[in-house]
């Protein structure tokens, strides 16, 4: 393969900064961008340790700024888009995240033609599949099996459409004759050393006398580890570029999970956090059917008021089903065409996690010293 280029979007979040540690390690890659509103002092420093033989680019800007990605995306090779807003809560303004989820990766998509890159990489979510119900089970599902979410819930509606902008946009002509590829990776809830919504369930659960919060009893999903979900990234990019790989691939999307136990995300945070003194919250709560046509009164509510006043319900039915679902996917189709296969046990995810939390409960115990007089 000749040498190329990379431009990753959301570089500076979670998952973009993950990939990018990979990607430095990609052969003939010469430079790779790094597109982010804005990249914190040790980001910065955490990429400027990175720079061996690979150029590492940062670039601050906006997703909605068309001229910004028209210049981002000049002689790129393959753009990675990771750049969201995750909000499943509803507290962000629903246009917004429809802006930023759809335009920005239209707008994108029509930079790549007009820069004719010929590979671009979509972070999608499981989101775009469901659920739709709490009462729908779906067990190790699958590619050729239909889910689509329902919901108008602005993170899933938004997903849904821009991974559908991007898988209709795969062979389009680009300004010097060529073609745009595309594929679309589906991960499901990422954890791992870093989560944004990791250190906020175990910042308020030491705010709370070491109780974890309830987010999903009755759920039984899949998580992948944030170094899994990376590596898919780059497989993908590899794939793509490789003719031999790249016609089963161009215009797919693929459910990226790994072998993560099987559980119930209270579970998953009682299993990552127990070490350090955490516990699940005893107390007896509504059940869940009661709770999930409260949130649809209070939805209603929040409706209504609307013209006058934004009234944001604390539950919504959203959340509540993607909460208490059961809802696994299999990752067997990456492993067919993208040659995936999950670089970090659950041992090993687990124990990494378990480390950087520790970290986190040290720092809380530190910030309570000062405090005490």
């Amino acid at each position: 393969m000749t040498a190329w280029s990379c431009l990753v979007t959301g570089a500076g979040g979670f998952l973009g900064q993950r990939i990018i540690h990979l990607l430095v390690k990609e052969e003939e890659l010469q430079e790779i961008r790094a597109l982010d509103k804005i990249f914190k002092l040790e980001t910065r420093e955490e990429f400027s340790r990175l720079q061996t033989k690979t150029k590492i680019t940062l670039l601050e800007g906006d997703i909605l700024d068309a001229q910004c990605l028209r210049t981002a995306c000049q002689g790129i090779s393959v753009v990675i888009h990771t750049a969201a807003i995750i909000d499943t809560t509803g507290i962000i303004q629903r246009q917004t995240v429809i802006n930023v989820n759809l335009k920005g990766t239209q707008l994108l998509l029509d930079a790549c033609i007009q820069a004719s890159v010929p590979f671009f990489i979509y972070t999608s979510s499981i989101a775009v599949a469901g659920p739709n119900s709490y009462k729908e089970i779906v067990q190790n599902g699958h590619e050729e099996e239909h889910h689509e979410t329902t919901w108008t819930a602005s993170y899933p509606y938004s997903k849904k459409l821009a991974e559908k902008a991007v898988l209709a946009a795969n062979g389009s002509t680009l300004k010097n004759g060529g073609n745009l590829w595309t594929c679309s990776l589906r991960p499901p809830y990422i954890y791992g050393e870093g989560s944004p919504v990791l250190s906020g369930i175990v910042n308020r659960a030491l705010r709370n006398n070491g109780v974890l919060e309830n987010t999903g009893k009755f759920s039984v999903a899949n998580p992948v580890y944030v170094g899994n979900a990376a590596w898919a990234h780059i497989l993908a990019c590899r794939a793509l570029r490789d003719p031999k790989k790249a016609v089963s691939i161009q215009g797919q999307f693929y459910y990226i999970t790994d072998d993560t136990p099987h559980q119930s995300y209270d579970e998953l945070h009682n299993n990552l956090t127990k070490e350090w003194g955490l516990r699940p919250d005893s107390r007896l709560r509504l059940p869940l059917s009661l709770r999930y046509w409260l949130a649809f009164l209070l939805e209603t509510v929040s409706f209504l008021l609307s013209p006058i006043y934004k009234y944001q319900p604390p539950l919504s039915r959203y959340l509540l089903t993607t909460s208490n679902s059961v809802f696994t996917f299999s990752y067997k189709k990456a492993q067919r065409d993208l040659g995936y296969k999950p670089l970090n046990t659950w041992e090993e995810a687990k124990e990494k996690t378990v480390e950087w939390i520790g970290s986190l409960v040290e720092k809380h115990k530190g910030a309570l010293k000062k405090k005490t007089p």
